[in-house]
């Protein structure tokens, strides 16, 4: 690491290093040098271009100048399954004292920014380590149904997390999915994987989006998730609604958008998210 830290230009010695949270897949360190102070996140076990991936979805956000990301002074691209390494800034502050609002305000900013036409990316992301392979749709019906919910209908195959009633019923709503989901909704730069733990309350309250897994999409697909596993305020979805008001027919469409999310911890993490896919596969099938 000291070794990284010289070829960005931080000649200067370290006085703290110490291992710290950072996520499930990953190994991460606060390392205080007298310059400066990084959070650096490390990984053997992911392919090569894992942490470029995530630099290049923390600098299509930065671009939007919505809402911060932690600047990003260096990643790994492994040539021979060594270990990687992603370099950032150090965000120092206290959820206690997160600005729930600006969240609320900065997002909806994010999601109204100007976007392209078409809806999905033309490179790869990674949910979890789970690879998100992507393409440009015209339609968003589309794009759910072919990169989202079919990706995760073939991997529980593969992973033996699809009995047949569970694989009938996914297979039917994906088959219908344009009766429930629009069309043509607005194109929104979307983090992605927008969970409690992937925003982050800086100095001030500030807040910080970490660990993106971008795409173009429906904005409610991202505020759906948000809603799935906790960890935003009510002034956050308050100042969201002001700014971008989700649609009349939201509450109709979130468990549909949950739906992807939970199949992807189902692939993960297994059968514990089983009842909760198949609840959400009987009410619409």
């Amino acid at each position: 690491m000291q070794e990284k830290l010289r070829q960005i230009g931080d000649k200067s010695e370290v006085k703290e290093f110490r291992s710290v949270a950072g996520g499930d897949i990953n190994n991460a360190y606060y390392v205080k040098t007298e310059k400066n102070k990084y959070f650096i996140k490390t990984n053997e076990k992911v392919p090569s271009d894992f942490f470029q991936l995530e630099a290049k979805g923390l600098e299509a956000i930065r671009q939007t100048n919505t809402i911060n990301v932690p600047k990003v002074y260096h990643y790994d691209i492994a040539t021979n399954n060594e270990e990687i390494m992603l370099i950032m800034e150090w965000i120092a502050g206290d959820k206690r004292q997160a600005n729930g609002n600006l969240l609320g305000e900065n997002l909806a900013s994010m999601h109204l920014a100007e976007a392209g036409p078409q809806y999905g990316l033309d490179i790869p992301t990674f949910v979890g380590d789970l690879v998100q392979e992507n393409s440009w749709y015209d339609s968003w019906v589309e794009y759910y149904q072919k990169q989202r919910l079919q990706t995760q209908l073939e991997l529980g195959i593969q992973r033996d997390s699809m009995p047949q009633m569970r694989r009938s019923r996914l297979e039917t709503l994906i088959d219908k999915l344009d009766n429930y989901i629009p069309k043509r909704p607005k194109v929104s730069l979307l983090h992605g994987d927008l969970w409690g733990g992937n925003w982050l309350a800086g100095p001030r309250g500030i807040p910080y989006l970490i660990d993106p897994s971008i795409l173009y999409g429906d904005h409610a697909f991202e505020i759906a998730f948000t809603e799935l596993f906790g960890g935003f305020p009510t002034s956050f979805y308050q100042s969201y609604q002001a700014i971008f008001p989700l649609p009349d027919y939201y509450e109709d469409i979130k468990p549909i958008y949950q739906l992807f999310y939970l199949l992807v911890h189902l692939n993960i993490f297994g059968e514990g998210y089983g009842g909760a896919v198949d609840r959400i596969l009987n009410q619409y099938t």
